[in-house]
């Protein structure tokens, strides 16, 4: 991979860092369609175009964008799903395997940081001349993220110093990876694990039109990263959270001043909130 490509992956992660993750649109869309696949199909045709989702999406609208964008390069990325806990294929992530680069990006043959968004990411960490990368949008990481290797092939983990929160990847198998966050100096918590085999378009599709009737499609889910301040602001049931490099704070976000507040805070339109907010009503 020479250097024009890798700054056109990063400046792809940087576009989708702007986008507010949110299941608004997947609301409005499944009330119009009428059906999962219906509002998949919706979404779907219009991926290539960020703009197009009204505002933002889900982790399965953020991961197709950047699988169709990867493909569109010449790449061949890998869909992956994650699971937490007893849920399975709860998330969805890329993986962008066997990378090498060639002379034409000496800092990154030596082993240098590249920066994507104002996070420095050593590229060739693990003394590797082909090194896989994980893309996790849904989770609000748009740094791509060297995998490790696991043991005894390599150090079996990577940690990645992003703000508000740190990443880490873990190895247990080669068939098996791990992800890890924390911040503020608290502990790091086990998020998702997935197969790195990953899934075929089909299976991925199947897994998207099935979270339209998970439970968190009964009330508003809204997160935004804000990468130049490094805070992330969440939002769900009623609840908005702030959180920078010195923690947390949570407050309560009055009915009356809902619309207005998200609106603001997550750079959506109103009307959009609005619409979304009476079906959850109804």
């Amino acid at each position: 991979m020479d250097a024009t490509l890798w700054q056109k992956i990063l400046d792809l992660c940087d576009s989708l860092s702007k986008v507010t993750y949110e299941n608004l649109t997947k609301i409005i869309r499944l009330e119009q369609t009428g059906s999962a696949t219906g509002a998949r199909n919706l979404d779907d045709s219009f991926q290539n175009d960020v703009d197009s989702w009204m505002g933002g999406g889900t982790c399965f609208s953020m991961t197709w964008h950047l699988f169709l964008a990867l493909t569109d390069m010449g790449l061949k990325p890998r869909l992956v799903m994650g699971h937490k806990r007893k849920e399975r294929n709860i998330h969805c992530a890329l993986i962008l395997p066997d990378v090498s680069f060639d002379d034409s990006l000496d800092d990154v043959r030596g082993g240098s940081a590249i920066s994507c968004g104002g996070s420095a990411i050593s590229v060739n960490s693990f003394g590797s001349a082909r090194t896989s990368y994980l893309f996790d949008p849904g989770y609000l990481i748009f740094d791509p993220l060297p995998m490790p290797e696991p043991v005894p092939f390599g150090a079996g983990v990577a940690f990645f110093p992003l703000t508000p929160n740190c990443v880490q990847l873990k190895r247990p198998t080669l068939d098996s990876m791990e992800l890890w966050t924390g911040g503020a100096g608290g502990p790091m918590k086990l998020r998702f694990e997935y197969p790195v085999e990953g899934v075929s378009v089909e299976e991925f599709k199947q897994h998207w039109s099935e979270s339209f009737y998970r439970e968190m499609m009964t009330y508003p889910v809204l997160n935004r990263l804000d990468r130049e301040r490094g805070i992330q602001y969440y939002y769900q049931k009623g609840n908005l959270v702030t959180r920078d490099k010195n923690g947390s704070r949570m407050e309560r976000i009055e009915e009356s001043a809902r619309v207005e507040t998200l609106s603001d805070v997550f750079k959506l339109s109103p009307a959009l909130i609005e619409k979304a907010l009476k079906i959850l009503e109804k």
